[in-house]
């Protein structure tokens, strides 16, 4: 059986077989977590899995599921907007709108 060597952040090194792990993958970039609970210690941990980790875990047999980002990152235009709409007074009352 493969058993899978990782990190568990107040035990150290860990082994794991494929079923003790799941993979969170990013719908746009084939990266993602993976998420255990520590044999050691019983705390759910997190790590980042890049695209060589990914294929490593789903060769093993580690189950998965896509996940959606939640929306683009705020832009620093949008920042501006937003700060120049603070400096108007009346912006309370495009609240109510």
């Amino acid at each position: 059986m493969t058993t899978i060597r990782t990190t568990c952040s107040i035990c150290g090194d860990v082994e794991l077989l494929p079923g003790d792990l799941s993979l969170e993958l990013l719908a746009v970039s084939g990266s993602g977590s993976y998420l255990f609970e520590c044999p050691g210690c019983s705390e759910e941990q997190r790590r980042p899995a890049n695209h060589r980790v990914v294929s490593i875990l789903l060769a093993t047999g580690v189950t998965y599921h896509v996940i959606e980002p939640e929306g683009e990152p705020i832009t620093e235009g949008e920042i501006h907007r937003f700060s120049q709409a603070l400096d108007s007074t009346d912006w309370a009352k495009e609240l109510n709108r």
